[in-house]
């Protein structure tokens, strides 16, 4: 058996276009073989499907054919990368990667969103957090059905991160009464989530999602401006009122210097639910042209049906209750579409990051 002919095989393997070429990214690790058994050991820098489904349909049929193979085992495991934060910001302690979510106004399923797609990555073997940032509409507790949960005191400077579906989570919303309004100013709400973030024992992610509050005002220019920030998702629905103000969330990012990772438009059809008729009642083709606009694309187009939002108000989001279901799939790709995006858009560093607050 040539080993170095299926190193070379391997090595020049490219799945996608946009997929870097394996062997300039280091992700061979090893092949060895056993009397024809041939083991292939791949090392990512961040969850990939689309790697992993045409290593299965393209790669492994030209291995598994070469002269002296028995048999061949593909072990692709996840070393994710820590890239570059905008702005050359401090990190968040134990956190590799900030995804900030935010859309121009309320209401077009921001939230759902970032579950949703939280929980796809953590799926795909990714360690994934969420910070409710939504200081005046907590959401994220009852979505995740953990509204009644308390953070602990982790030690003498922060808070544990409450675990829900297996991701971290904090949130204004565990702190305060349910029903209490969070009656506070900008420079306070601000400040206060800039406190949270940063005392909160998030353990060790590989991803931090951070649910923003809705609108372009001094509440998110603030965070944008002061949370280490790797990537940014724009979620709007393909109304002309919501890509409006979709696009001053586009430009908002922009003016702070971080990286756009694209645009998700929510309730992009409906589906009835008794006939399974698909329309497109708020309009089509938007969010596309708005994307295109701004030298960004559209992501993801998510469909409005019924499951979706009864998943999400009974805390089991869609990605738990209906893992095999064509939702859970499109969020997925969504999840595997935002980290490489964001993996090749900028640069790996390797600096290391604390776990404990000091």
């Amino acid at each position: 058996m040539d080993i170095a002919k299926i190193t070379r095989l391997v090595g020049i393997f490219q799945p996608k276009k946009w997929l870097k070429n394996i062997g300039d990214s280091n992700v061979l690790e090893t092949i060895n073989n056993k009397d024809g058994c041939v083991e292939i050991l791949i090392r990512l820098p961040f969850p990939s499907l689309d790697f992993e489904n045409e290593v299965k349909t393209k790669l492994a049929p030209k291995v598994a054919l070469m002269k002296g193979v028995e048999s061949v085992e593909w072990v692709i495991t996840l070393d994710i990368a820590t890239l570059a934060r905008c702005n050359d910001a401090p990190a968040i302690h134990g956190v590799k990667n900030v995804i900030a979510v935010a859309s121009g106004k309320g209401g077009v399923g921001k939230s759902t969103t970032t579950v949703n797609t939280a929980l796809a990555l953590a799926k795909m073997g990714a360690k994934v957090g969420i910070m409710d940032a939504d200081i005046y509409g907590p959401s994220i507790p009852l979505m995740l059905g953990v509204s009644d949960s308390r953070p602990e005191q982790y030690d003498g400077n922060s808070m544990k991160a409450i675990n829900a579906h297996g991701l971290a989570v904090n949130s204004i919303g565990f702190i305060a009464l349910h029903d209490q309004a969070m009656i506070w100013r900008g420079p306070m709400a601000s400040k206060a989530l800039m406190q949270l973030l940063n005392e909160t024992h998030w353990g060790e992610l590989d991803y931090l999602f951070i649910d923003m509050p809705p609108g372009t005002g001094d509440i998110q220019l603030t965070l944008s401006q002061n949370i280490p920030v790797t990537g940014a998702l724009i979620v709007s629905t393909p109304q002309d009122v919501a890509l409006a103000d979709a696009a001053k969330g586009i430009s908002m990012f922009r003016q702070v210097k971080v990286p756009v990772l694209g645009v998700v438009e929510n309730m992009s059809t409906h589906i009835c639910s008794n006939c399974g008729h698909e329309e497109a009642i708020f309009g089509s083709g938007g969010v596309v042209k708005m994307a295109a606009r701004f030298d960004t694309e559209c992501v993801a187009q998510l469909p409005l049906h019924i499951d979706l939002r009864a998943d999400i108000d009974a805390g089991t989001p869609t990605v738990v209750a209906r893992p095999d279901s064509e939702f859970a799939a499109i969020y997925a790709q969504l999840a595997n579409d935002i980290v490489s995006k964001m993996f090749f858009q900028t640069h790996t560093i390797s600096t290391e990051i604390p776990i404990k607050l000091t």
